[in-house]
Protein backbone atom coordinates (compact mmCIF):
# COMPACT_ATOMS: atom_id res chain seq x y z
CA UNK A 1 0.00 0.00 0.00
CA UNK A 2 1.31 3.53 -0.94
CA UNK A 3 3.27 5.25 1.71
CA UNK A 4 0.93 8.71 2.51
CA UNK A 5 3.48 11.20 2.73
CA UNK A 6 4.76 11.42 -0.23
CA UNK A 7 1.33 11.99 -1.70
CA UNK A 8 0.42 14.42 0.74
CA UNK A 9 3.49 16.20 0.12
CA UNK A 10 2.71 16.19 -3.54
CA UNK A 11 -1.16 17.27 -2.79
CA UNK A 12 0.07 20.30 -1.12
CA UNK A 13 3.07 21.16 -3.93
CA UNK A 14 2.10 20.21 -6.99
CA UNK A 15 -1.83 20.41 -6.84
CA UNK A 16 -2.67 23.56 -4.32
CA UNK A 17 0.67 25.59 -5.12
CA UNK A 18 1.70 24.84 -8.49
CA UNK A 19 -1.46 23.91 -10.44
CA UNK A 20 -4.47 25.27 -8.45
CA UNK A 21 -2.62 28.17 -7.39
CA UNK A 22 -4.71 28.35 -4.45
CA UNK A 23 -4.95 31.09 -2.00
CA UNK A 24 -2.65 31.82 1.46
CA UNK A 25 -6.21 30.99 3.43
CA UNK A 26 -7.04 27.83 1.55
CA UNK A 27 -3.46 26.27 1.92
CA UNK A 28 -3.77 27.06 5.64
CA UNK A 29 -7.24 25.57 5.82
CA UNK A 30 -6.00 22.56 4.19
CA UNK A 31 -2.99 22.63 6.40
CA UNK A 32 -4.72 22.49 9.34
CA UNK A 33 -7.42 19.45 8.75
CA UNK A 34 -4.37 17.53 8.04
CA UNK A 35 -2.06 18.43 11.09
CA UNK A 36 -5.42 17.74 12.83
CA UNK A 37 -5.87 14.31 10.93
CA UNK A 38 -2.25 13.27 11.16
CA UNK A 39 -2.14 13.76 14.98
CA UNK A 40 -5.56 11.75 15.04
CA UNK A 41 -3.89 9.28 13.54
CA UNK A 42 -1.00 8.85 15.79
CA UNK A 43 -2.77 8.73 18.87
CA UNK A 44 -4.88 5.82 17.60
CA UNK A 45 -2.99 4.13 15.86
CA UNK A 46 0.59 4.79 17.13
CA UNK A 47 2.28 5.76 13.96
CA UNK A 48 4.29 8.58 13.44
CA UNK A 49 2.81 10.15 10.38
CA UNK A 50 5.85 9.56 7.68
CA UNK A 51 4.85 5.96 8.25
CA UNK A 52 1.37 6.11 7.34
CA UNK A 53 -0.29 4.65 4.46
CA UNK A 54 -3.28 5.15 2.46
CA UNK A 55 -4.47 2.47 3.28
CA UNK A 56 -4.68 3.12 6.81
CA UNK A 57 -7.04 6.33 6.07
CA UNK A 58 -10.45 3.90 5.09
CA UNK A 59 -13.50 5.47 5.30
CA UNK A 60 -14.02 4.19 8.75
CA UNK A 61 -11.17 6.08 9.64
CA UNK A 62 -12.26 8.99 8.25
CA UNK A 63 -15.36 8.35 9.28
CA UNK A 64 -14.38 8.19 13.15
CA UNK A 65 -12.21 11.64 12.67
CA UNK A 66 -14.95 13.91 11.86
CA UNK A 67 -16.63 12.68 14.79
CA UNK A 68 -13.60 13.11 17.34
CA UNK A 69 -14.13 16.83 15.66
CA UNK A 70 -17.79 17.23 16.82
CA UNK A 71 -17.55 15.19 19.95
CA UNK A 72 -14.46 16.05 21.15
CA UNK A 73 -13.26 18.93 19.78
CA UNK A 74 -16.59 20.38 19.96
CA UNK A 75 -16.65 21.79 15.98
CA UNK A 76 -19.90 22.57 14.22
CA UNK A 77 -20.82 21.00 11.49
CA UNK A 78 -20.18 23.77 9.07
CA UNK A 79 -16.22 23.32 10.44
CA UNK A 80 -16.47 19.15 10.36
CA UNK A 81 -17.84 20.17 6.55
CA UNK A 82 -14.64 22.38 5.72
CA UNK A 83 -12.88 19.56 6.83
CA UNK A 84 -14.53 16.65 4.82
CA UNK A 85 -14.15 18.71 1.89
CA UNK A 86 -10.43 19.07 2.20
CA UNK A 87 -10.36 15.68 2.56
CA UNK A 88 -11.92 15.05 -0.24
CA UNK A 89 -9.70 17.26 -2.45
CA UNK A 90 -6.72 15.55 -1.27
CA UNK A 91 -8.46 11.83 -2.14
CA UNK A 92 -9.38 12.86 -5.70
CA UNK A 93 -6.13 13.65 -6.00
CA UNK A 94 -5.21 10.55 -5.09
CA UNK A 95 -7.02 8.54 -6.80
CA UNK A 96 -4.76 9.84 -9.90
CA UNK A 97 -1.78 8.96 -8.48
CA UNK A 98 -2.91 5.95 -7.01
CA UNK A 99 -5.67 3.77 -9.45
CA UNK A 100 -4.67 0.57 -7.38
CA UNK A 101 -6.44 2.03 -4.50
CA UNK A 102 -9.16 3.29 -6.38
CA UNK A 103 -12.21 1.46 -4.57
CA UNK A 104 -10.72 2.61 -0.94
CA UNK A 105 -10.49 6.10 -2.20
CA UNK A 106 -13.96 5.77 -3.62
CA UNK A 107 -15.35 5.18 -0.08
CA UNK A 108 -13.58 8.16 1.19
CA UNK A 109 -15.12 10.34 -1.50
CA UNK A 110 -18.48 8.69 -0.51
CA UNK A 111 -18.84 10.37 2.58
CA UNK A 112 -21.14 13.12 2.67
CA UNK A 113 -21.60 15.91 3.59
CA UNK A 114 -23.41 17.14 6.98
CA UNK A 115 -26.99 18.67 6.89
CA UNK A 116 -27.52 21.67 9.32
CA UNK A 117 -29.60 24.13 9.82
CA UNK A 118 -29.14 27.65 8.39
CA UNK A 119 -30.01 30.55 11.35
CA UNK A 120 -30.68 34.00 10.48
CA UNK A 121 -27.88 36.19 9.89
CA UNK A 122 -27.11 38.43 12.71
CA UNK A 123 -26.80 41.90 12.26
CA UNK A 124 -26.85 45.38 14.12
CA UNK A 125 -29.47 47.95 14.15
CA UNK A 126 -29.03 51.48 13.59
CA UNK A 127 -28.94 52.25 17.52
CA UNK A 128 -26.65 49.37 18.16
CA UNK A 129 -24.57 50.68 15.42
CA UNK A 130 -24.11 53.73 16.82
CA UNK A 131 -23.47 52.42 20.25
CA UNK A 132 -20.46 50.01 19.02
CA UNK A 133 -18.74 53.01 16.96
CA UNK A 134 -18.83 55.08 20.10
CA UNK A 135 -17.07 52.73 22.68
CA UNK A 136 -13.55 53.25 21.74
CA UNK A 137 -11.50 56.00 22.85
CA UNK A 138 -10.69 58.37 19.98
CA UNK A 139 -8.47 60.11 21.88
CA UNK A 140 -5.58 57.56 21.87
CA UNK A 141 -4.21 55.85 18.99
CA UNK A 142 -5.22 52.19 19.58
CA UNK A 143 -8.83 53.97 20.51
CA UNK A 144 -8.87 56.22 16.78
CA UNK A 145 -7.38 52.94 14.39
CA UNK A 146 -10.21 50.94 16.11
CA UNK A 147 -13.03 53.07 15.74
CA UNK A 148 -11.56 53.85 11.84
CA UNK A 149 -11.43 50.04 11.32
CA UNK A 150 -15.13 49.47 12.39
CA UNK A 151 -16.38 52.01 10.57
CA UNK A 152 -14.94 51.03 7.31
CA UNK A 153 -15.82 47.46 7.75
CA UNK A 154 -19.90 48.54 8.70
CA UNK A 155 -19.68 50.77 5.45
CA UNK A 156 -17.76 48.72 2.90
CA UNK A 157 -18.85 45.27 4.58
CA UNK A 158 -15.49 43.51 3.66
CA UNK A 159 -14.30 40.46 5.14
CA UNK A 160 -11.89 40.52 8.03
CA UNK A 161 -9.64 38.89 5.83
CA UNK A 162 -9.94 41.68 3.44
CA UNK A 163 -9.88 44.26 6.01
CA UNK A 164 -5.98 43.03 7.84
CA UNK A 165 -4.99 42.74 4.31
CA UNK A 166 -5.71 46.35 3.31
CA UNK A 167 -2.40 49.07 2.38
CA UNK A 168 -2.24 52.23 3.05
CA UNK A 169 -1.68 52.53 -1.25
CA UNK A 170 -5.39 50.74 -1.26
CA UNK A 171 -7.31 53.91 0.05
CA UNK A 172 -8.32 56.34 -2.53
CA UNK A 173 -10.18 59.46 -0.95
CA UNK A 174 -9.86 62.16 -3.31
CA UNK A 175 -12.02 62.25 -6.61
CA UNK A 176 -14.33 58.95 -6.22
CA UNK A 177 -13.01 57.51 -3.11
CA UNK A 178 -13.22 54.19 -2.70
CA UNK A 179 -11.04 50.90 -1.12
CA UNK A 180 -9.32 48.50 -3.56
CA UNK A 181 -9.13 45.00 -2.22
CA UNK A 182 -8.41 41.75 -3.27
CA UNK A 183 -11.27 39.44 -1.92
CA UNK A 184 -12.24 35.74 -2.03
CA UNK A 185 -11.15 34.12 -5.32
CA UNK A 186 -8.68 36.47 -5.59
CA UNK A 187 -11.01 38.45 -7.20
CA UNK A 188 -10.24 42.50 -6.79
CA UNK A 189 -12.87 44.94 -6.10
CA UNK A 190 -13.09 48.87 -5.39
CA UNK A 191 -15.88 49.97 -2.58
CA UNK A 192 -17.12 53.74 -2.99
CA UNK A 193 -16.58 55.05 0.27
CA UNK A 194 -18.76 57.94 1.93
CA UNK A 195 -18.07 61.22 3.06
CA UNK A 196 -18.09 60.20 6.76
CA UNK A 197 -15.81 57.63 6.34
CA UNK A 198 -13.34 59.40 3.90
CA UNK A 199 -13.26 62.13 6.43
CA UNK A 200 -12.23 59.35 9.28
CA UNK A 201 -9.77 57.55 7.20
CA UNK A 202 -8.03 60.86 6.39
CA UNK A 203 -7.53 62.10 10.05
CA UNK A 204 -6.42 58.38 10.98
CA UNK A 205 -3.71 58.48 8.07
CA UNK A 206 -2.48 61.80 9.04
CA UNK A 207 -1.77 59.35 12.84
CA UNK A 208 -1.11 56.71 10.88
CA UNK A 209 2.03 57.58 8.52
CA UNK A 210 4.28 55.45 7.05
CA UNK A 211 4.51 54.12 3.49
CA UNK A 212 2.22 53.16 1.14
CA UNK A 213 2.76 49.50 1.36
CA UNK A 214 2.32 49.54 5.32
CA UNK A 215 -0.95 47.75 6.75
CA UNK A 216 -3.58 50.49 7.00
CA UNK A 217 -4.61 48.96 10.42
CA UNK A 218 -1.87 47.88 12.28
CA UNK A 219 -1.04 46.07 15.51
CA UNK A 220 1.07 47.62 17.98
CA UNK A 221 4.69 46.63 15.92
CA UNK A 222 3.53 47.78 13.03
CA UNK A 223 2.22 44.48 10.81
CA UNK A 224 -0.90 43.82 9.99
CA UNK A 225 -3.56 42.67 12.23
CA UNK A 226 -4.23 39.06 12.81
CA UNK A 227 -7.60 37.90 12.09
CA UNK A 228 -8.03 37.13 15.75
CA UNK A 229 -6.86 40.55 17.18
CA UNK A 230 -9.77 41.80 15.11
CA UNK A 231 -12.15 39.29 16.59
CA UNK A 232 -10.89 40.33 20.01
CA UNK A 233 -11.64 44.04 19.72
CA UNK A 234 -14.89 43.83 18.20
CA UNK A 235 -16.00 41.83 20.68
CA UNK A 236 -14.46 44.60 23.61
CA UNK A 237 -15.95 47.25 22.60
CA UNK A 238 -19.73 45.20 21.73
CA UNK A 239 -19.11 44.52 25.44
CA UNK A 240 -18.19 47.61 26.40
CA UNK A 241 -20.89 49.44 24.32
CA UNK A 242 -23.63 47.03 25.70
CA UNK A 243 -23.67 48.89 28.92
CA UNK A 244 -25.40 51.95 27.12
CA UNK A 245 -27.08 49.37 24.97
CA UNK A 246 -29.11 46.67 26.18
CA UNK A 247 -30.02 44.75 23.24
CA UNK A 248 -26.37 44.06 22.21
CA UNK A 249 -26.12 41.80 25.56
CA UNK A 250 -27.53 38.95 24.00
CA UNK A 251 -25.55 39.15 20.55
CA UNK A 252 -22.38 37.42 19.72
CA UNK A 253 -20.85 40.45 17.58
CA UNK A 254 -18.32 39.33 15.27
CA UNK A 255 -16.22 41.18 11.94
CA UNK A 256 -18.44 38.80 10.29
CA UNK A 257 -22.01 40.21 11.82
CA UNK A 258 -20.28 43.90 10.67
CA UNK A 259 -20.74 42.62 7.13
CA UNK A 260 -24.03 41.33 7.75
CA UNK A 261 -25.38 44.77 8.89
CA UNK A 262 -23.99 46.65 5.94
CA UNK A 263 -25.69 44.45 3.88
CA UNK A 264 -29.07 44.62 5.54
CA UNK A 265 -28.41 48.60 5.46
CA UNK A 266 -28.31 47.97 1.78
CA UNK A 267 -31.30 45.83 1.66
CA UNK A 268 -33.69 48.33 3.98
CA UNK A 269 -32.64 51.34 1.43
CA UNK A 270 -33.84 48.91 -1.31
CA UNK A 271 -30.94 48.55 -2.80
CA UNK A 272 -30.98 45.52 -5.50
CA UNK A 273 -29.67 42.31 -4.79
CA UNK A 274 -27.45 42.29 -7.51
CA UNK A 275 -25.54 45.10 -6.62
CA UNK A 276 -25.74 44.01 -2.83
CA UNK A 277 -24.00 40.79 -4.61
CA UNK A 278 -21.33 42.91 -6.66
CA UNK A 279 -20.49 45.28 -3.54
CA UNK A 280 -19.56 42.09 -0.97
CA UNK A 281 -17.55 40.26 -3.56
CA UNK A 282 -20.42 37.62 -3.46
CA UNK A 283 -19.17 34.90 -6.32
CA UNK A 284 -23.48 34.16 -6.92
CA UNK A 285 -26.16 36.44 -6.14
CA UNK A 286 -27.75 33.57 -4.60
CA UNK A 287 -25.81 33.98 -1.67
CA UNK A 288 -27.69 37.54 -0.65
CA UNK A 289 -31.14 35.37 -0.23
CA UNK A 290 -30.23 34.95 3.33
CA UNK A 291 -30.77 38.66 3.94
CA UNK A 292 -34.29 38.51 2.39
CA UNK A 293 -34.58 35.85 5.01
CA UNK A 294 -33.71 38.09 7.73
CA UNK A 295 -35.56 41.32 6.69
CA UNK A 296 -38.61 41.38 8.53
CA UNK A 297 -39.59 44.68 8.04
CA UNK A 298 -39.83 43.85 4.14
CA UNK A 299 -41.56 40.42 5.39
CA UNK A 300 -44.16 43.09 6.96
CA UNK A 301 -44.67 45.05 4.15
CA UNK A 302 -45.54 42.00 1.65
CA UNK A 303 -47.74 40.91 4.23
CA UNK A 304 -49.56 44.53 4.54
CA UNK A 305 -50.13 44.30 0.71
CA UNK A 306 -52.04 41.03 1.00
CA UNK A 307 -54.23 42.56 3.45
CA UNK A 308 -58.28 42.26 2.57
CA UNK A 309 -59.28 45.49 0.55
CA UNK A 310 -61.56 46.81 2.98
CA UNK A 311 -59.58 46.02 6.55
CA UNK A 312 -57.41 47.89 8.50
CA UNK A 313 -53.85 46.98 8.02
CA UNK A 314 -53.06 47.67 11.58
CA UNK A 315 -52.21 45.29 14.18
CA UNK A 316 -54.70 44.35 17.20
CA UNK A 317 -54.72 46.28 19.84
CA UNK A 318 -56.98 45.26 22.64
CA UNK A 319 -59.81 47.78 23.83
CA UNK A 320 -59.10 48.30 27.68
CA UNK A 321 -55.80 48.17 28.99
CA UNK A 322 -56.98 45.57 31.85
CA UNK A 323 -58.30 43.29 29.05
CA UNK A 324 -54.24 44.05 27.32
CA UNK A 325 -53.06 43.17 31.06
CA UNK A 326 -54.76 39.88 31.12
CA UNK A 327 -53.47 39.11 27.55
CA UNK A 328 -50.46 39.68 28.33
CA UNK A 329 -49.87 37.12 30.85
Amino acid sequence: MSTLAPLLEGFFTERLLQQRQASPNTVAAYRDTFRLLLGYAHRKLGKQPTGLTLGQLDAPFIGAFLEHLEKQRGNCVRTRNARLAAIHSFFRYAALREPSCAALIQRVLAIPHKRFERALVTFLTRPEMDALLAAPDRSTWLGHRDYALMLVAVQTGLRVSELTQLRREDVELGTGAHVRCHGKGRKERCTPLIAQTVAVLRSWLRERQGRPGDALFPSRRGGALSRDAVERLVAKYAQRASRNCPSLRGKRVTPHVLRHTNAMELRHAGVDRSVIALLLGHESIETTQIYLHADLSMKQRALDRTAPRHASAKRYKPPDRLMAFLEGL
